[in-house]
């Protein structure tokens, strides 16, 4: 049988409270309480334990940079890509026809921010959509075909 020394200790009420609380709940003294927080604080191994908890938080938070890198590399080669089949494409206007141009352009940034408000609005950005395309398109008979005809090249 172990001795146990008795100890007074002033506690805040409010903390008092949250002891007596916690006491009820387990069904177990306010002296077991208090000793389990004291040991707890005094062992090595609760800043081990803070340690991993950090360590698992750290991981997560790399994982997410990880991914968000990959999908702003996504979306850079899509502007990229974009931006030069653009210009390879779009040929240049007469000074006559520039200011209607300019005019059409104007109506058609309109339109996109509208549509850019929207999409940013629901959620539903860029690259879920991609990845859901992409997905069946891996599902596709059109892929299947692809494939076989160029194994066979």
């Amino acid at each position: 049988m172990t001795t146990r020394t008795r100890m007074n200790v002033y506690f805040d009420p409010e903390l008092l409270a949250q002891v007596e609380a916690l006491a009820l709940r387990r069904q177990v003294s306010k002296s077991a309480i208090v000793e389990a927080a004291v040991a707890s604080f005094l062992s090595g191994d609760a800043s081990d334990r803070l340690e991993a908890a950090m360590s698992r938080r750290l991981d997560k938070i790399g994982r997410e940079i990880h991914a968000l890198d990959e999908d702003l590399a996504v979306l850079g080669e899509t502007v990229s890509l974009f931006v030069n089949i653009w210009l390879a494409s779009t040929p240049t206007l007469p000074e006559s026809a520039q200011a209607a141009a300019r005019a059409k352009g104007a109506e058609r940034f309109e339109v996109f921010m509208q549509m850019l408000g929207k999409r940013l609005a629901t959620g539903d950005g860029f690259l879920k959509e991609l990845s859901r395309d992409v997905d069946s398109l891996r599902d596709s008979p059109a892929q299947e075909q692809f494939e076989a005809d160029d194994g066979e090249a």
